[in-house]
């Protein structure tokens, strides 16, 4: 018995370890993809005639992928809201590519559903002050104790 747990605590051990590795492989492709994309998004504006709001939205659209992966390598999570950012930008990115092409309903769909999004994205804000989870407590608490160190 004593050797079972032993066997199954190892293997728990390792298979925890790939998983890691694994997560930080990904985020690394993440990373180099999106790097990709940027640096291929600013040699087109440098060789257009100028700047569009698309290109800018776009743009921003890939610091938030970054800001994405820094939480997640930062904290070990991944709040809700990143994504819901990057999908409202997405939506508003859309709307202004398909300017001429859109019709009414078209464009009450997507804003609506941009602000749907952002309801989501206030009730999540609302929900985690007041309703703080443990990790939010831990987290606030270690913040607190590096400040009073420092």
């Amino acid at each position: 018995m004593k050797y079972e747990n032993a066997l199954q605590s190892a293997i728990k051990g390792r298979l925890e370890r790939a998983m890691e590795l694994a997560e930080l492989f990904g985020l690394f492709i993440i990373g180099i993809g999106t790097v990709a994309a940027m640096v291929h998004l600013i040699w087109r504006m440098v060789n257009s005639d100028g700047v569009t709001l698309t290109d800018l939205l776009l743009m921003f659209l890939y610091l938030e992928v970054f800001a994405m992966v820094g939480q997640y390598l930062k904290a070990g999570q991944l709040p809700v809201r990143f994504p819901l950012y990057i999908a409202m930008v997405s939506i508003a990115r859309d709307l202004i590519l398909r300017a001429g092409a859109n019709s009414e309903i078209h464009l009450l769909a997507s804003s609506g559903a941009i602000v749907l999004i952002a309801v989501g994205v206030l009730l999540i804000r609302f929900g985690q002050a007041k309703y703080p989870s443990s990790t939010d407590d831990n987290s606030k608490k270690h913040e607190s104790k590096k400040i009073e160190s420092a």
